[in-house]
């Protein structure tokens, strides 16, 4: 059974830091790229970062490059998004997903909510 569990969310205020963890099971974890995909609320998904399947190519969108960090450890089948400098704008439910081919996501895990406000 595939399983994307998310955690790590909460409530933090402004300036702060939360590292957020997507735990994979179910798959063959190395040969999927990682993507970490937020939903704002009442607007639609936005794509956050992604890693590749070794780990050494990662990208940011414009809005958190320079305060976010994907990772992803191999030998426990999770890739992790550190936050620091949050914003009030970061608070979304946060998604990872995963893709073994670059034309879409095959997985998603049920989201973790991060909300930014003091």
């Amino acid at each position: 059974q595939v399983q994307l569990v998310e955690s790590g969310g909460g409530l933090v205020q402004p300036g702060g830091s939360l590292r957020l963890s997507c735990a994979a099971s179910g798959f063959s974890f190395s040969t999927y790229a990682m993507t970490w995909v937020r939903q704002a609320p009442g607007k639609g998904l936005e794509w956050v970062s992604a890693i590749n399947t070794g780990g050494g190519s990662t990208s940011y969108a414009d809005s958190v490059k320079g305060r976010f960090t994907i990772s992803r450890d191999k030998s426990k089948n999770t890739v992790d998004l550190q936050m620091n400098s949050l914003k009030p704008e970061d608070t979304a439910v946060y998604y990872c997903a995963a893709s073994y081919r670059p034309s879409g996501y095959d997985y998603w895990g049920q989201g973790t909510q991060v909300t930014v406000s003091s």
